[in-house]
């Protein structure tokens, strides 16, 4: 069972109150961001390929919607829990603010292993799940996109089951589709590319050679995959010293070649055993003496047992909720600069926020536009965090929430919620 210690929505609302102390919130806005507007579990029975009907778990998670309709990711995984979407969604009300998109948060989630389905028990499950929740989606109410083990085609599945629901297209109710139903262009490097834009401004405050520069990626799924080329592309850093996924890791201190690390995972589905590295535990990656680390898995990997082994001069948060608040303050009493998830992975949700403009208007913008814009949004939003990380003295997620939190509780009070 998960502890109230490593609970990632006890560890949401911890960081949030700590923001509300430091600007002396009033009590009544405060308690109203601790909890989640409205919640829906739904149970979705689903007949599996040899006949049999299974009955799995799923979550819908509308966190705050005060700055506009709710917008987050639909998870497909075993260890899915509740408290985790409530999670997410907080985290996701946080992002859609530091990044000053008129979104609110939300999250959803399905108890399944997607490894262990066929093609089809993904479609129907995909397809029930859209008939459950699809009565509280839509484009100006709450949009889905891929998260953990789900992909474009399935959020193509969900799109084709809402439209047959209300017999009209909407394509904005969905992001992350594929580029022919309404996708956009620069959607699948976004999150990584954004996280990479805040590394490139944090190297000119640190006065950090970009260029020379080492790191390790934990976690090589798509962020995790992307960080790594684009680290070259955009600020011209080769030396990848260390990968790692969920079967382990893999090291060479004299640099790994990103674009062949990817291709060899995605042909073996595993980064272990590529040539001219040895092995290394996820635990190990993380403590590597490197100046910039990517945390790319899942929640709560550095935390009090390791923050102080930690070496990374930059950690660049592009999971959610890898690292817990005491870990937090070990990192911040060293020097360890950490960009929070919540700035750090925003480039996701900011793109998935330009399909729904491009789906509203129909109208389609091509590549190097997509990419100006979230440059422009990611950069002003790592300023905005880091100007408040100066201004109050506070590591920067406590920064991030109170840019954050005081856009959100500024439009709740506009509109007479509190």
């Amino acid at each position: 069972m998960t502890t109230d210690k490593h609970n990632p929505f006890k560890i949401a609302q911890q960081q949030l109150d700590e923001a509300a102390k430091i600007l002396d919130m009033d009590p009544g806005v405060h308690a109203a961001l601790r909890e989640p507007m409205r919640e829906l579990h739904v149970s979705l029975p689903v007949k599996m390929d040899n006949g049999e009907t299974k009955v799995f778990k799923g979550f819908r998670v509308q966190y705050n919607d005060a700055r506009g309709p709710t917008k987050g990711g639909l998870r497909f995984h075993q260890d899915e829990t509740i408290d985790t979407v409530r999670a997410l969604a907080a985290w996701m009300t946080w992002k859609t603010a530091v990044v000053d998109i008129p979104l609110g948060g939300g999250k959803g989630g399905i108890i399944c292993n997607p490894k262990e389905m066929s093609e089809g028990e993904l479609e129907r499950l995909s397809r029930q799940y859209v008939r459950q929740v699809g009565r509280m989606i839509g484009l100006r109410k709450d949009c889905p996109a891929p998260d953990v083990y789900t992909t474009p085609q399935i959020m193509a599945w969900m799109m084709d089951e809402f439209y047959w629901q209300k017999g009209y297209n909407e394509p904005g109710v969905i992001t992350g589709k594929p580029l022919p139903i309404g996708g956009s262009k620069g959607r699948n490097d976004a999150t990584a590319r954004g996280g990479v834009y805040c590394v490139r401004e944090l190297a000119k405050i640190l006065d950090i050679d970009a260029a020379n520069s080492t790191f390790a990626v934990q976690g090589f799924g798509n962020a995790g995959q992307y960080a790594a080329t684009l680290m070259d592309e955009i600020l011209g850093a080769k030396k990848l010293v260390a990968v790692s996924d969920s079967r382990g890791g893999v090291y060479n201190p004299e640099g790994i070649n990103a674009q062949e690390m990817v291709k060899f995972k995605l042909e073996t589905g595993k980064v272990e055993g590529f040539p001219g590295t040895k092995a290394i535990t996820n635990e190990e990656l993380l403590e590597l003496d490197v100046d910039i680390l990517f945390p790319s898995a899942l929640e709560n990997c550095i935390t009090d047992k390791n923050a102080d082994n930690i070496k990374a001069k930059i950690v660049a948060e592009l999971a959610n909720g890898p690292t817990t608040p005491e870990a937090d303050k070990v990192l911040h009493n060293k020097g360890i600069y950490v960009i929070p998830d919540f700035l750090c992975n925003a480039g996701g949700v900011t793109v998935s926020y330009f399909e729904m403009v491009q789906n509203n208007m129909n109208y389609y913008w091509e590549l190097p536009e997509v990419h100006a814009r979230l440059d422009d949004k990611m950069t002003a939003a790592f300023h905005a965090v880091h100007e408040m990380r100066e201004k109050y003295k506070v590591d920067t997620r406590i920064a991030a929430y109170l840019v954050s939190i005081q856009r959100v509780a500024e439009v709740m009070k506009l509109r007479g919620w509190v």
